[in-house]
């Protein structure tokens, strides 16, 4: 077996990062269509990109564009074309960490359909062999970090870092999206967690109760639960603190990457110390300009502070 390793950092760039993202590594080709074509007919799309996932390398990326010293611990990719580009994406950025190219693997490679009404449609072939990779990466990036990202996605292979990280005392961001109905899964992830994100809307998975799901999430041992409501907005709750916040109105065109965009607004907000309020305001603000616009480019962060500043809170 032949690897390579592309090391992200330099004497220019932070030697530390703040949040250290852990999870499978995969090249994404998006195309945003209007409507579906009909069987055995072709349609035309709106825009073609090639973008990097899976949420893990996403908020990575964000947060660098916010000047936010990340890294990213990733699952190997193939010495390919498209793992190359991926490297060197991720270098580019300015993301800290390695990533590692196995001539044996392949790339994972994704197609990601997001159409106006919201839908994100994929077609994939995840390797299985790809994500144990996951189990052979290099922690030592979390020393000196202040937070850890991981995924459901990734399964049994965030409990390593996960355990890691409480070891090293540093919090741990855990995306759940809908395993809170899974005991199992709730009780090895979410009791491992500082911060939960999870989700009820009907377009994934079906409508129950917020506040019933971040009761859940509380009573598992996570201190602060974030259930997105996607175009409704998220409910933040944290001890006796119970916070909706609306999202405005806006025109989506794509909605790809808008649960990792809020997670990285949320982070955002959480490593300037800012109050519950003000961070669910500006994660729902980054989440919905996302939203508005192809692609991943993070958001200006005068232009979400503005759009946050505006938003209808309740307190429940």
């Amino acid at each position: 077996m032949t690897t390579e390793k592309y090391t992200q950092r330099d004497v220019k760039r932070p030697t530390t990062a703040e949040v250290v993202c852990f999870g499978s590594l995969m090249a994404m080709e998006l195309l945003v269509i209007d409507e579906w074509p009909q069987r055995n007919f072709g349609g035309l799309f709106k825009e073609q990109r090639d973008s990097v996932g899976q949420d893990a390398a996403m908020i990575a990326t964000m947060l660098r564009g916010w000047d936010i010293p990340s890294g990213l611990i990733g699952s190997a990719l193939g010495k390919d074309y498209r793992g190359r580009w991926l490297a060197e994406h991720l270098k580019s950025s300015g993301v800290l960490g390695e990533v590692r190219l196995d001539s044996q693997l392949p790339t994972t490679l994704v197609v990601l359909i997001s159409d106006a009404m919201g839908g994100r449609t994929y077609f994939w072939q995840p390797d299985k062999r790809v994500l144990a990779t996951l189990d052979t990466a290099d922690l030592s990036l979390l020393n000196g970090s202040r937070l850890l990202y991981v995924d459901w996605y990734d399964e049994d292979h965030i409990l390593r870092p996960m355990d890691e990280a409480i070891k090293l005392n540093i919090p741990v961001f855990l995306n759940l999206e809908h395993l809170h109905e899974d005991p199992d899964i709730l009780t090895r992830y979410a009791g491992r967690a500082t911060i939960c994100q999870a989700i009820t809307d009907s377009a994934q998975r079906g409508d129950q109760s917020p506040l019933a799901v971040a009761q859940t999430l509380l009573d598992a041992g996570v201190k602060t639960a974030l259930i997105t409501l996607a175009g409704e907005g998220c409910l933040v709750v944290q001890e006796q603190n119970a916070i909706r916040v609306h999202a405005p109105s806006i025109q989506a065109i794509d909605s790809f990457g808008a649960g990792a965009t809020f997670s990285a607004g949320f982070i955002y907000g959480y490593l300037q110390g800012w109050s519950l309020e003000t961070m669910a305001r500006f994660a729902t603000a980054t989440a919905s300009i996302k939203c508005s616009r192809v692609g991943l480019e993070p958001p200006d962060l005068m232009e979400s502070q503005t759009l946050a500043e505006q938003l209808q809170v309740e307190y429940l």
